[in-house]
């Protein structure tokens, strides 16, 4: 039986962000699911299901603004929350421009990841094509 909890996923080459986040997000009331890399996210095939996704900047492999491009131009548009232990405001205003929902540093607080997954929810997840 499918549930009705909103999707979410993680993706973060951080193993320890990969272990805590998803267990806060399901304290919130949110399905979570955790992949280490852009690339895994991709094979698994829940692209079409998710909600909002909670995006690392910087991996190895294709980078999370990489991938942002990548399902963009696939026509898959996912609310995203860019996550970084990179705190420059540079970078946070890029990754706005470029349509992100926020731009979030590591360490931050529940209630700032919290707001943003609010906010990413109210998006549409598909570009309509009428």
């Amino acid at each position: 039986m499918a549930s009705d909890r909103p999707l979410l996923s993680v993706v973060d080459d951080d193993e320890s962000v990969r272990e805590a986040l998803p267990d806060l997000l399901r304290e919130l009331g949110f399905d979570v699911e955790a992949f280490a890399s852009a690339e895994e996210f991709l094979a698994a095939g829940v692209v079409d299901r998710i909600r909002c996704l909670i995006l690392d900047i910087a991996m190895p492999g294709m980078s999370g603004p990489e991938l942002q491009r990548h399902l963009s131009e696939r026509s898959k548009i996912i609310p995203i929350v860019f996550i970084t232990a990179h705190a420059d405001q540079n970078v946070r205003a890029l990754m706005l421009e470029q349509d992100a929902v926020d731009c979030l540093f590591k360490p931050f607080s529940e209630e700032a990841l919290l707001a943003a997954i609010h906010v990413a929810l109210q998006r549409p997840r598909s570009a309509s094509t009428a």
